[in-house]
């Protein structure tokens, strides 16, 4: 981990996600239909758990329109990761 990742209330720039990035995506997506969302990039922001900023790339099948999303997740120190909101840009 970089300095900056540890630095609690700073969001790092997105990045690649990692394993756990993809993970705690999953978990709070889990149930999630109509709208698919592709993650692409990650940002997090440590807080009391972890705040997640998911650049995605979001459609509706079967159309093939597309266009792209922040997800934001919150994961707390011990629980299911959830989604806070999602926001079209």
């Amino acid at each position: 981990m970089s300095t900056q990742e540890l630095v609690v209330g700073g969001w790092t720039k997105y990045h690649a996600l990692t394993p756990e990035d993809q993970k705690v995506f999953d978990e709070a997506m889990n149930g999630f239909v109509g709208v698919k969302y592709t993650p692409e990039q990650v940002s997090t922001q440590l807080v009391n758990g972890t705040n997640y900023r998911y650049r995605c790339i979001a459609s509706m099948p079967p159309a093939d329109v597309v266009w792209e999303a922040i997800v934001e997740i919150y994961k707390p120190i011990n629980g299911q990761p959830h989604v806070v909101s999602i926001h079209r840009i």
